[in-house]
């Protein structure tokens, strides 16, 4: 995996339902952003979630979350995955919250892929492993 890592950005909207009655998104919402982030870059690459439910699963086995300051309602954000480390059981992101260049929300998350059925650690599919590392390598 190389060093130079390009970037998945998702834009959204933060809409009521995702507000305290402050008007400040809840803080497990963050996690959510990132998730679907997470998502979105998978279906960039071509794997809709169908595809990610084919015999696996992917489930979040470590998170880690820095707040430095609070989304509003109505804010339009952006939130990022890069791909930092990779495996065919297992993938690390780094994941930030921005609302435009100002950085809201820093994250880690490491995500494992298993059998479905069993419920063990099992290897994403070889091709869905190349589109995830390839994908992230740096342009120059």
């Amino acid at each position: 995996m190389p060093d130079s890592l390009a970037q998945f950005r998702l834009p959204i909207r933060v809409y009521v339902e995702d507000t305290d009655a402050g008007g400040i998104v809840f803080y497990a919402n963050y996690l959510k952003y990132m998730e679907r982030a997470r998502t979105e870059l998978m279906r960039s690459l071509g794997f809709d979630k169908p595809a990610l439910f084919d015999d696996m699963q992917f489930v979040v086995s470590q998170v880690s979350l820095k707040y430095h300051s609070p989304a509003l309602l109505d804010d339009q954000i952006s939130v990022t995955a890069v791909l930092s480390k990779a495996s065919r059981v297992t993938f690390e992101m780094t994941q930030q919250v921005f609302r435009g260049d100002e950085l809201l929300v820093e994250g880690w998350v490491k995500v494992a892929c298993i059998n479905s059925t069993s419920k063990r650690p099992q290897g994403m599919p070889k091709p869905m492993f190349n589109a995830l590392t390839e994908n992230f390598k740096q342009q120059s």
